[in-house]
């Protein structure tokens, strides 16, 4: 089977053809100028030396070598072989906050967006570890199943957005309960849950699925966004406007704090970390170490089918080339150009 694992560098090789033609009108135009210099015999002794037909040679070489550049660039794969992969690692389940509280940009850019910078964080230090996405709010469901295509991972999150959620809130216990069936689906000895979230209004009897956690040997790690001062909650339009922040039955503006104690403690319940994002040292740092270099499961050994990558070929052949364009001379020899003026 042949395939070009990066395809859309060919669209390269239509600059093949537009440099081709541009050769050629500089050509034309260099021979016009000479010809407007002055007779054809005096010009002709002049550039004895040119040879117009290095030239075109070198040229076509430097076409030939930029078309096969193009070539290995877009990857060209034939042939296959197949390997066994073992995989080792845990099972992580992320569960992000989406209540409105989470727009708040008490912490910049915004609260989500300092979770997003966090989770991507975690994300880049897995190797071999599986990681789903939950999102909660009111309501808890599945963003991201347990996978190890972290590209894809990261692409779920950032379609993470309060605009999401059909019920607003900040039902932990759902985010709990929804994490902890992801984790048993897994069916992986090595578990964990991290909860990003600002900890405000927490709803739901999340008290009990803690218990659950404990008793399944999961320990919830809590990663705090927000501060203690707080802010306002920004209200937009369906363009994607801001149109003033969120206010009360009373008309004022309602600030959204950080509530780290209730975080803390729910970590503490689980045997877990709390820490919270932004707030300067090393301590998130150390919780992301902690989660990626926990010592995880071995799976069953499993084959796959990799392609052979045969890029090397086009890469050597226009390196050749281009070799071959640069030690050609565009000159004759002096020796032929002055046997040439004295017949």
């Amino acid at each position: 089977m042949f395939r070009f694992a990066s395809s859309e560098w060919l669209a390269a090789l239509a600059l093949v053809p537009v440099l081709a033609a541009l050769f050629a009108v500089a050509s034309r135009r260099r021979q016009r100028a000479l010809d407007a210099f002055g007779e054809s015999e005096m010009v002709k002794r002049l550039t004895a030396t040119v040879s117009v037909v290095a030239r075109r040679w070198k040229a076509a070489l430097l076409l030939c070598a930029l078309a096969l550049l193009a070539v290995a660039q877009a990857r060209p794969q034939f042939g296959t072989r197949v390997e066994t992969v073992q995989s080792v690692g845990q099972d992580i389940v992320v569960a992000v906050d989406l209540s409105t509280s989470m727009l708040a940009e008490d912490v910049a850019p915004n609260r989500l967006e300092r979770a997003r910078l966090a989770i991507l964080r975690l994300i880049g230090n897995l190797d071999g570890d599986r990681i789903g996405l939950v999102a909660f709010a009111g309501d808890a469901f599945v963003q991201s199943p347990l996978t190890v295509d972290y590209s894809a991972a990261g692409m779920f999150l950032g379609a993470m957005h309060p605009e999401l959620m059909p019920v607003q809130g900040t039902d932990l216990g759902a985010a709990l309960r929804v994490s902890l069936d992801a984790l048993e689906q897994g069916a992986r000895e090595a578990r964990v849950i991290v909860l990003v979230t600002d900890g405000e209004h927490l709803e739901g009897d999340y008290e009990a699925e803690l218990e659950r956690a404990v008793e399944s040997g999961v320990q919830v790690h809590v990663v705090g966004i927000g501060s203690a001062e707080g802010g306002p909650i920004p209200e937009y339009d369906e363009q994607g406007q801001r149109t003033g922040f969120l206010r009360d039955e009373e008309g004022a503006v309602v600030t959204t704090r950080l509530d780290e104690q209730t975080l803390r403690a729910v970590s503490e319940r689980t045997g877990a970390r709390y820490v919270r994002a932004g707030a300067g040292g090393t301590a998130f740092d150390d919780l992301v170490d902690e989660i990626s270099n926990v010592e995880g499961e071995a799976l069953d050994a499993r084959q796959i089918t990799q392609f052979e990558e045969q890029f090397q070929i086009f890469l050597g052949v226009a390196l050749a080339l281009l070799l071959i364009e640069w030690l050609l001379p565009e000159r004759r020899r002096e020796r032929t150009a002055w046997a040439g003026r004295f017949e």
